[in-house]
């Protein structure tokens, strides 16, 4: 199971949401790149990069953020937020991205994740963001009647390279992922699922990996605050 170290960006500095609400922002540096050079030092296989302000912004705001990490480490790199059309999606693939996340537009325009996971084959994930096991977009600022499970199926035959499943209520609170609900989504599909939300000590890491179903898990706070070691677990997780 892979680790992502999370780098979540709002006004070009490292943060992390408490449950998703903006307002609810703890700083934890203001240079991103140096927080991914430190990320890379202790071995990380790939990083996870969030636009908080694009994903409402519905465009990219962070970008000089984004490519001063991408000038900064070689470590492959995921991003999420913002990236809601083909432009967007080519344009981050082309400065260096190995993969990008599309949320929103999996719930409003599912067609051009199919498009896109045709056009640039291994490079798109899809994000799904649920609250009670419905999906939110928008920043998580608007709930849908689109039930998680009932999303990642749909893309099954699309060729996506895998799925972000976040459960918005764990994000940051340090209470532990959603266990059962990630488990029985990656049971539902065929499509790898990474975990996120909640991943806050090594005994979630391991119980996500003893699934034998979920490909990766996303933590953030817990590295910032160092309740998890990122090289102690990225070790744990190679036994």
């Amino acid at each position: 199971m892979i680790l992502y170290p999370a780098i979540d960006l709002k006004d070009g500095q490292c943060v992390r949401l408490l449950r998703g609400e903006m307002s609810a922002a703890t700083v934890f540096g203001d240079d991103p790149a140096a927080q991914a050079a430190k990320f890379a030092a202790a071995g990380c296989e790939w990083l996870h990069l969030v636009d908080l302000n694009g994903a409402f912004a519905g465009q990219p705001v962070n970008a000089a953020a984004v490519e001063a990490i991408l000038a900064q480490v070689k470590v492959p790199t995921q991003l999420g937020g913002g990236i809601r059309d083909m432009a967007t999606i080519a344009m981050w693939l082309d400065k260096g991205l190995a993969r990008v996340i599309l949320g929103t537009v999996a719930v409003e325009n599912p067609d051009l994740v199919r498009l896109a996971a045709r056009e640039f084959p291994g490079k798109v994930a899809v994000g799904i963001d649920a609250r009670k096991g419905f999906v939110a977009t928008k920043g998580w600022a608007e709930e849908t009647t689109v039930q998680a499970t009932d999303l990642a199926r749909s893309f099954e035959d699309a060729g996506v390279a895998a799925i972000i499943y976040t459960d918005i209520d764990r994000d940051g609170a340090m209470g532990g992922p959603n266990l059962e609900a990630t488990e029985a989504l990656a049971r539902a599909v065929s499509i790898p699922v990474i975990a996120s939300g909640g991943v806050s000590r090594m005994e979630d890491l391991i119980a996500l990996r003893d699934t034998g179903v979920i490909a990766g898990a996303i933590s953030g706070r817990a590295l910032y605050d160092g309740a998890i070691d990122l090289a102690a677990a990225l070790a744990a997780l190679k036994l």
